[in-house]
């Protein structure tokens, strides 16, 4: 999914698909580990486009505290199995940013002016 179009609000009248960013999805599972996603671009006919690569993505799930954490990371990769030789460093990574992410909003929120009797809007959940 590019970026771009995915982080910008869009009126429901304005949404519609971009036919020259169309891919045809297949799954690939393990039944165990995780799954991988093969992205085919095709053209708006359902057709293989060659002008543009595939795309991979790798999806598993890890226990936490509160339930399984859905993971998911784009694997660059020319095949699919290079994609699943590529998935545990692609996962790796997702985490690690994940975790970057949730130290950031918990050192943002843990820098809060703390106004007594406000009420307090952080669901983030913290070391104790």
């Amino acid at each position: 999914m590019n970026e771009e179009n995915s982080s910008q609000a869009l009126p429901l009248s304005e949404i519609k698909l971009d036919p020259k960013s169309l891919y045809r999805e297949e799954v690939f599972t393990d039944l165990r580990v995780g799954t991988l996603k093969q992205l085919t671009p095709v053209t708006s006919d359902g057709s293989r486009d060659i002008g543009r690569p595939m795309a991979y993505v790798g999806e598993t799930q890890l226990m936490s505290q509160v339930g399984p954490l859905p993971v998911q990371a784009p694997i660059e990769a020319a095949n699919l199995q290079e994609a699943m030789e590529r998935f545990p460093a692609a996962v790796q990574r997702a985490v690690e940013a994940m975790i970057a992410e949730v130290k950031e909003l918990q050192r943002k929120e843990m820098s809060r002016i703390v106004v007594p009797g406000a009420e307090t809007t952080s669901k983030i959940v913290g070391p104790k």
